[in-house]
């Protein structure tokens, strides 16, 4: 039997201050796209949500290179998803003594990067008879 190998690899940012929202709009632009490709669209676009999935993509493509001597040039985003994570609560004092409430939003984002030279080399299907 012969085993299939293990082409993803992922680096995940959690409690990234944020809301989750905004980390969609850039997220949504990235996936399926190649590693240089999505650096330099990270670069360009002018939204605050860019640096830090900026530094997960290339954290995720260094666990990569270091981890599983993958090339840099043949990764995918092969998935890209940002969650909600958790909001901080707090009260402002406003005028006359009232309080008014604040949320400070988080997300967390994870980046799955593909090989795509070992996605083709071994995808074959084994039948068991």
């Amino acid at each position: 039997m012969i085993k299939k190998r293990n082409t993803q690899v992922y680096a995940l940012g959690q409690h990234i201050p944020m809301s989750a929202h905004k980390a969609r709009k850039v997220v949504d632009q990235i996936r399926g796209r190649s590693y240089e490709e999505t650096l330099m669209i990270l670069e360009l676009m002018p939204y605050r949500a860019c640096y830090p999935i900026f530094k997960l993509v290339y954290s995720a493509a260094a666990n990569a290179s270091h981890n599983r001597n993958f090339k840099k040039g043949e990764l995918i985003i092969s998935k890209a998803e940002v969650n909600e994570g958790t909001t901080v609560k707090k009260l402002k004092p406003r005028a006359r003594g009232r309080g008014y409430p604040i949320k400070r939003p988080s997300c967390h984002i994870t980046i799955v990067l593909k090989d795509i030279s070992l996605a083709e080399e071994y995808d074959y299907n084994y039948l068991d008879n």
